[in-house]
């Protein structure tokens, strides 16, 4: 078991997400930075969907009831084992009683804490993501306890996989052309491509929206599928990019579509970051 001391900022237990269900109107959720999470599966040698926490821009304080290994990958949250620094992107054995610290995040947004064979809640859809209204709590609190099973650990005591802390530091957005696209003017499509676009406070894991007006001469659409990574203009003139938890439809136009590799790279971006998009 992990018991939870401090859960941190938005904390919660995800995995790849859950694809089979959007006819019944759920969303993927899921890692919000696919790359990070699978890269700490991956050095501990778990299977790529097996679930893990993922905190936001603060780190929580954990408490482990068994002895395992851990992995964390992503944002930068200086994590501290039993008040020891300890190596991001390193397969490190924890015993029972250790504490784990992390801390405000000095770069990077979101941070990826997995351990051998996965956390252990309840599977609904086919997926351990939290999601409010589909599992019974969509994120982690207080005196939490987590299902891990214990395990006999074939490194040497917080041995090391050499790895590399991710850097986010490309403002460099690639997506593709949404379905409305071609309805743009040609000096809409010129700013597009060209102007740098503020990361509002109010992001989250449905959206991230962007503060910067952007003129809209487009008619509404019919409610038609979007996607995370589904750019949208919306009457207002306000650009908002759908993330991981977003709705299944929308009647905004849909002006871009953002690659997955994008997708990871803007998860990790911080409210008041700049973006620019790449339009491929």
């Amino acid at each position: 078991m992990i018991q939870v001391i401090k859960p941190g900022l938005y904390t919660s237990v995800q995995d790849l997400g859950r694809f089979n269900s959007l006819h019944y109107g759920v969303p993927v959720s899921g890692c919000m930075d696919k790359t990070s999470a699978s890269i700490a599966n991956a050095i501990l040698n778990n299977n790529s969907d097996c679930a893990l926490l993922e905190m936001t821009l603060k780190g929580g304080h954990f408490r482990f009831k068994v002895s395992t290994n851990l992995c964390i990958t992503g944002a930068d949250m200086s994590p501290r084992l039993n008040n020891r620094p300890v190596k991001m992107y390193t397969a490190i054995f924890v015993k029972a009683g250790d504490e784990l610290i992390l801390h405000r995040a000095s770069q990077g947004s979101r941070c990826y804490l997995a351990v051998s064979r996965g956390i252990k809640t309840p599977k609904i859809m086919n997926s351990r993501s939290m999601y409010k209204g589909i599992t019974a709590s969509f994120r982690i609190v207080k005196d939490d306890e987590l299902a891990i099973e214990e395990t006999e650990s074939k490194l040497k005591s917080n041995a090391v996989i050499k790895g590399t802390i991710k850097k986010n530091e490309n403002i460099f957005l690639y997506a593709y052309k949404g379905p409305e696209f071609d309805q743009l003017k040609p000096h809409q499509i010129e700013t597009l491509g060209s102007v740098s676009f503020t990361i509002s406070k109010d992001s989250n894991r449905m959206a991230f929206p962007l503060e910067e007006n952007f003129s809209n001469e487009l008619d509404p659409i019919i409610t038609s599928l979007v996607l995370p990574g589904t750019v949208q203009l919306t009457p207002g003139g306000k650009l908002i990019i759908l993330m991981q938890d977003c709705q299944i439809t929308g009647g905004y136009p849909r002006i871009l579509q953002l690659t997955k590799t994008a997708i990871n790279s803007l998860a990790q971006k911080q409210p008041k970051n700049k973006i620019r998009f790449t339009i491929t």
